[in-house]
């Protein structure tokens, strides 16, 4: 994975989280995280929270706004009240979180290093470098006031911290990963995400290493009163720096309902075709969880892929949106039903995993492969008639958003899923 993933365009969005999705949001965040730390390890579980798309994609398919900058907030409080109970069997701990949490991370870290035995001194003192190279060393315009710090009993770890621009009603999130740096101030992030703001001063790109050293010697050659007036003297009469290679960047637009454009089709499609085609039949057998039908095989077959899928695949985050909805509504309410089914389902294959009974996640990972397969033939219905069929449906899947329950349409709900002969459940 590139150390400089790529960027984004967060809009600023006020609001809050309700109980009923929080607690869902944490036990889906930890269930999803065990299962990568199960099928491939500690360490890709911390690339995973450092590659920008991807941890939109995970915040978009637990339930939360799918473009907003809500999303970083919410997933590092998930995952905080998800792998907390979890921390001593999983050796993963998240620290820190948005306002005075934040500044928590250096004694939380402290705390750990001593039950677990990494040098959390150490540790505490990252925590503080990080947080200034993005406050004070990358000034572009964005005010810090998220720092989540996730670390692993051998000391590896992730940041994920997020500033906001006010004015602009922009936030521009920033992720780190230990893996690789050897510095704190030659170009140390995994990924910076925000839409371009203008000329931005970044001393902790390794093309300004000469820029750092050149104002060492003038604060010891000169004093910053010399400095002060040299640089009033030259206002207005530098040259300009030269461009700065453009990154590839994720646009998170500001319209709030999730439209075609959006979502790669061919993709959910795909989904589409495997949840009818393959899921109810292979997942019979092994799941054995009551009322498990193809609905709900739809929304493993995409919590499946935030588990198993390449990073090329989440360069459309709203598709997994398409999962378990949206708390605003957008594209559709939260169906509870089909979340709890979903929740289900997942923990069975979890915890029999962990008991070396690795069937249910192989089912799993076999939904993933099949929708990967169908996607290059599958035919679909048309996006807004999905949605469309959705929301008639989602007073029958418990729909649920900060609104309030979803009410019974007026007229009969048009069938919101590709049913099979012989398919059973609700969900």
């Amino acid at each position: 994975m590139a150390r400089r993933a790529g960027s984004a365009d967060l809009p600023l969005h006020n609001g809050f989280v309700p109980g009923w999705l929080r607690t869902r949001m944490a036990g889906l965040g930890a269930l999803i995280a065990e299962a990568i730390v199960q099928e491939y390890g500690r360490d890709e579980f911390l690339r995973r929270l450092a590659h920008p798309f991807w941890f939109q994609s995970f915040g978009a398919v637990m339930g939360m706004d799918w473009h907003s900058s809500g999303i970083t907030t919410s997933v590092i409080g998930a995952l905080k009240r998800g792998l907390g109970p979890r921390a001593g069997e999983l050796g993963l701990h998240v620290c820190g979180g948005r306002g005075r949490h934040s500044r928590e991370t250096p004694g939380e870290l402290l705390a750990i290093g001593e039950r677990v035995g990494f040098d959390g001194a150490a540790l505490a003192q990252a925590s503080r470098l990080v947080a200034k190279v993005d406050s004070a060393a990358v000034q572009d315009g964005f005010d810090l006031y998220l720092h989540g710090f996730i670390v692993a009993d051998d000391g590896k770890w992730t940041v994920v911290q997020q500033g906001m621009n006010g004015q602009a009603r922009q936030a521009r999130r920033y992720h780190w990963l230990s893996e690789d740096l050897k510095s704190f101030v030659d170009a140390p992030h995994a990924a910076i995400d925000g839409e371009n703001q203008g000329e931005i001063v970044n001393l902790a790109d390794r093309r300004a290493a000469a820029s750092r050293t050149a104002q060492l010697d003038l604060l010891e050659d000169f004093g910053p009163a010399r400095i002060t007036r040299e640089l009033a003297a030259l206002e207005g009469i530098a040259s300009p720096p030269p461009a700065q290679p453009l990154l590839p960047h994720l646009i998170m637009p500001a319209h709030h309902e999730v439209r075609a454009e959006n979502v790669v089709l061919r993709r959910l499609h795909g989904a589409l075709a495997a949840a009818a085609e393959a899921g109810p039949r292979d997942f019979a057998d092994l799941l054995l969880v009551p009322g498990v039908g193809a609905r709900t095989v739809r929304a493993l077959a995409q919590v499946a892929e935030v588990v198993h899928g390449a990073p090329c695949r989440f360069s459309d985050p709203a598709r997994f949106s398409l999962a378990h909805g949206g708390k605003d509504r957008h594209p559709y309410p939260v169906p509870l039903k089909v979340y709890d089914r979903t929740l289900e389902v997942l923990k069975a294959a979890v915890v029999a995993a962990r008991l070396g009974n690795d069937d249910r996640m192989a089912a799993l990972k076999r939904l993933d492969a099949q929708s990967r397969a169908l996607e290059r033939t599958a035919r679909g219905p048309a996006f807004d008639d999905l949605l469309a069929a959705e929301r008639d449906a989602s007073h029958c899947y418990g729909g649920m958003s900060v609104f309030g329950p979803e009410p019974e349409p007026s007229a009969p709900a048009r069938p919101a899923r590709i049913r099979r002969p012989g398919d059973r459940g609700t969900g």
